[in-house]
């Protein structure tokens, strides 16, 4: 897939309706009262989709691999259920998926992983996500992930709050996130300079970057100096916030502001 512009999160097909209104150039499924990564229901997932079609890429939130541990297979039956509800309304797989690594840091968290991992569809990408709050949520340290996905050799993996691997003939992808969606945004939770240092690791070796985590409006001209590929946003284009609604008009706002990061930065941070 493509990964570049604004990616949007909504959990049905009407907010699927209104980013695309606004100008998202991808859809991400998720519940958000269910956290960082809660992952919607099959039948709401298969609408968006439905809703979606092939006018941009859509991409799904699986939830935490902690729970995957704890209940062998969840995360496989989800996407079962998904590709049956998708297959009867003649809909593709998702572009992407998703899985978070909250409280894992310390743990042998890679094999469980990789499991889940390898039984996603060949053209399912799989995204190294991390997460700035990684200290605050028990996640493995981002820079770990990167070296996760440096080491492996058919496949990268994943991250400090969600991780997913990538086969290195599909578009790798790191996702830089937060995964208390009630604690401090993207550009609080850690040095600037973390961030830097994570963005350049994965650069070099191929990742594109997506940044998430609370970001306002306003902030997303701050992220120049990191030429992130992609900004993923929920809260800022949602009435009353996170647990709102998706409006387009917001959306609209947020796919000029994400514009304006392809130019040449002024050099402010």
């Amino acid at each position: 897939m493509i990964w570049r512009g604004l990616l949007v999160s909504v959990r049905d097909a009407a907010e699927a309706e209104a980013a695309l209104a606004g100008g998202a150039a991808i859809i991400d499924v998720k519940d958000p009262s269910a956290g960082s990564l809660g992952a919607a229901s099959a039948s709401a997932v298969a609408g968006v989709a439905a809703a979606v079609g092939d006018r941009v890429p859509w991409t799904v939130a699986a939830g935490e691999l902690r729970d995957e541990i704890a209940h062998p297979g969840a995360i496989h039956r989800l996407l079962a259920a998904i590709a049956a509800d998708a297959g009867r309304a003649a809909c593709a797989a998702p572009a992407a998926v998703k899985v978070g690594l909250a409280g894992l840091g310390g743990s042998a968290w890679q094999r469980p992983f990789h499991d889940v991992m390898d039984g996603l569809p060949a053209t399912t990408a799989r995204v190294a996500v991390a997460y700035a709050d990684w200290q605050r949520v028990g996640a493995p340290h981002p820079l770990d992930i990167v070296a996760e996905a440096r080491a492996s050799s058919g496949v990268l993996l994943a991250r400090a709050s969600s991780g997913v691997l990538l086969d290195r003939a599909s578009s790798g992808v790191l996702l830089i996130d937060t995964a208390d969606k009630s604690g401090p945004d993207l550009l609080e939770a850690c040095p600037w300079s973390d961030l830097e240092a994570w963005v350049a690791e994965a650069r070099s070796i191929g990742l594109t970057v997506t940044l998430a985590g609370r970001l306002r409006l306003e902030q997303i001209r701050h992220l120049g100096r990191l030429r992130p590929d992609v900004v993923a946003l929920r809260s800022a284009v949602c009435l009353n916030h996170r647990l709102g609604t998706v409006d387009a008009t917001l959306v609209r706002r947020a796919v000029a502001a994400v514009s304006l990061l392809e130019k040449p930065s002024d050099g402010t941070a």
